[in-house]
């Protein structure tokens, strides 16, 4: 069973019982503005998106996406992925607006970053977000991303200001 625990966090495999949770983490306006297609308007499209999720664990190509619970009551408060990308791979995550502001997705990036580039024989890792979201930007740097670029690219299929990361082990 795969499980990284953190001082305050579990990071474990999805499981089909998880649908309602990530269909409500992902209604967030913050998720709805960054990434908008990772947002689940019903339980039912959460729920295939986990079964596709799930089916990926066994393999190399990924993406590797894994929730995130609290430790003391095994809520679900979002998720950190390793996705692959045209460079190799890179880290995203999520924390639900009623859970941010804690350092859980710091917390959570930290604990998942070495085990990964462990598992998949990683040397480095690439961090993409839109330019205007800070609290992706304070995460990445927490976590000992180092800013590569700021400036017009491509981002969720669009031409936008974004920041490219990347942390090497």
């Amino acid at each position: 069973m795969f499980t990284i625990e953190t001082e305050r966090l579990i990071i474990t495999k999805f499981t089909m019982d998880m649908a309602r949770d990530v269909h409500i983490n992902s209604l967030d306006e913050d998720n709805r503005r960054f990434v908008p297609d990772e947002v689940f308007e019903t339980a039912e499209e959460a729920g295939e998106t986990i079964e596709f999720l799930m089916s990926r664990y066994g393999s190399t190509e990924g993406p590797f996406v894994y929730p995130v619970l609290l430790k003391d009551d095994q809520t679900n408060i979002g998720y950190v992925q390793l996705v692959p990308v045209e460079e190799g791979w890179e880290i995203g995550y999520h924390i639900a607006k009623a859970h941010t502001g804690k350092g859980y997705a710091a917390e959570a990036v930290k604990g998942f970053l070495p085990v990964m580039m462990k598992e998949h024989h990683l040397n480095q890792i690439y961090g993409i977000c839109v330019a205007e979201n800070y609290a992706s930007r304070r995460v990445m740097e927490k976590c000992g991303f180092t800013k590569l670029f700021e400036g017009m690219g491509p981002y969720q299929g669009k031409e936008i200001n974004i920041c490219r990361y990347l942390y090497t082990a």
